[in-house]
């Protein structure tokens, strides 16, 4: 298996307990030196807050293991692309690639919607979309179907 779908397989893993707990499945984790510095899943509805993302909470995770906001040896892999707050948090904190699963149609602000990456800020993070593509995709889909199916009850 490639590093790539390791690091997201675990973040498939935050996803789905985020499922479990009614949340929207999206988890991320941030790397460096092929080690999982920082982890984080949706817990927006659970938090009643606005700010916690899977990316939010794993680049806050990351900094406190890394000692400091400056992360630019690290990569983050999540599995929705991010939002534009996301997008803002991952160019602020300098990180060097992020990949993501899942293509954010509605609000994805890497390629989808917009393109906060390619913009000319002070930093600029590579970035690769669709690893794992169909399982992060899918589980965002069961997600929403179940959650429909109990709306009808």
């Amino acid at each position: 298996m490639e590093e790539k779908e390791i690091f997201m397989g675990r973040a498939l893993e935050l996803a789905r307990l985020s499922a479990r707990e009614g949340e929207v499945p999206v988890g991320a984790v941030v790397v460096c030196e092929g080690k999982i510095v920082g982890e984080g899943r949706n817990r927006r509805e659970s938090g009643k807050n606005a700010l916690c993302h899977a990316e939010i909470e794993a680049i806050d995770s990351a900094c406190r293991s890394l000692g400091g906001w400056r992360l630019w040896q690290c990569d983050l892999y999540v599995t929705l692309e991010p939002c534009p707050m996301c997008a803002g948090a991952i160019i602020n904190s300098r990180i060097k690639n992020v990949y993501f699963g899942a293509y954010d149609e509605k609000n994805g602000a890497v390629c989808s919607v917009a393109g906060l990456f390619d913009m000319n800020f002070t930093h600029k993070p590579r970035y690769e979309g669709g690893v794992l593509r169909e399982e992060c995709a899918g589980i965002l889909s069961s997600f929403f179907k179940e959650l429909r199916q109990v709306k009808k009850k």
